[in-house]
């Protein structure tokens, strides 16, 4: 946590009525210290205040497109407030209330307080800077998504990378962790629950598993949105093949083409049209797929 953070929550505490020489003694203490980090996470339902103009935190390299850009800003804008498991995946791009990860011991305030995970923040950049909701879903989705316009591996390390990309980890063609990246070798991130969003040095080893770029246009050809909760894909186009991937909820998915397979019925449809989804390398029934029963301008799979 930076003294500005500290400062802020500090300054949140004090009484109304506390007099300016009380929060003069607050700021000489932390002077004292000399303006070092202090890593104790806070507890309890308190909110860190953002510091707007969190010192490191903004484009640190030329290159980037203009919405790029602004997609680095909104995320810095973030800067203190909490990570919380689930946050900012509300019905709308923002920071929310998180939830207990089962795994994690130190998410156990994660209901109590309003922020971001790793995903949400990425979510929430990106639809400041492009408009709607282009990259919902978690951290592997936004790594496959349609969006996606130029893709980076591990090996290449920063030296190819712009402000704005999307920097993920994960192995085993799984992604648990996404940041967008500065320049300089420098990436605004919500990490992991106890601390607040913030700026990192790139962390290259371990499962660092690349990055990718995001286009700044109209969403491609083929792609549609998911709708609907807990959507299984499938290895082949019928329910009693092998699962591949679940959405947990609406997510934006590019169709290759589709074909009329198993017939299903869910959720008071009826139909028989699979699709094919390229990035996922899964069939998903075209029934969780927004829009008709057999999806204009998609090519039927040959």
């Amino acid at each position: 946590m930076t003294t500005r953070e500290v400062l802020a929550e500090v300054r949140g505490k004090l009484p109304p009525a506390s007099p300016p020489r009380g929060a003069a003694v607050v700021l000489a203490a932390l002077l004292a210290l000399g303006g070092a980090a202090l890593t104790a996470p806070a507890t309890g339902a308190a909110a860190a205040t953002p510091a707007r103009a969190a010192a490191g935190c903004a484009v640190l390299s030329p290159g980037a497109s203009a919405a790029a850009q602004a997609a680095v800003r909104a995320a810095c804008e973030q800067i203190g407030v909490w990570y919380t498991w689930g946050g900012g995946h509300g019905a709308q791009p923002g920071a929310t209330y998180g939830q207990v990860d089962p795994s994690d011991p130190a998410s156990a305030h994660d209901p109590e307080r309003r922020g971001f995970d790793c995903s949400g923040l990425v979510r929430y950049a990106y639809a400041r800077a492009l408009g709607g909701d282009p990259l919902n879903g978690n951290s592997y989705h936004q790594f496959h998504s349609p969006r996606v316009t130029q893709r980076f591996t591990a090996g290449q390390g920063t030296a190819p990378l712009l402000p704005g990309d999307l920097l993920a980890w994960g192995s085993g063609g799984s992604i648990h962790h996404i940041a967008l990246y500065l320049g300089a070798g420098k990436m605004v991130e919500a990490r992991q629950s106890g601390t607040h969003v913030m700026v990192s040095d790139v962390r290259l080893g371990g499962d660092y598993a690349g990055a990718v770029r995001i286009g700044t246009g109209s969403a491609p050809s083929g792609t549609f949105s998911t709708w609907g909760t807990g959507v299984w894909t499938h290895t082949e186009p019928s329910t009693t093949s092998a699962r591949v991937h679940r959405f947990d909820g609406p997510t934006l998915v590019r169709v290759e083409c589709q074909k009329h397979a198993q017939t299903v019925t869910a959720e008071g449809y009826t139909n028989d049209a699979w699709s094919y989804l390229p990035e996922y390398r899964a069939w998903i029934t075209n029934i969780y797929l927004k829009g008709p029963a057999w999806l204009d301008g998609v090519p039927t799979c040959r």
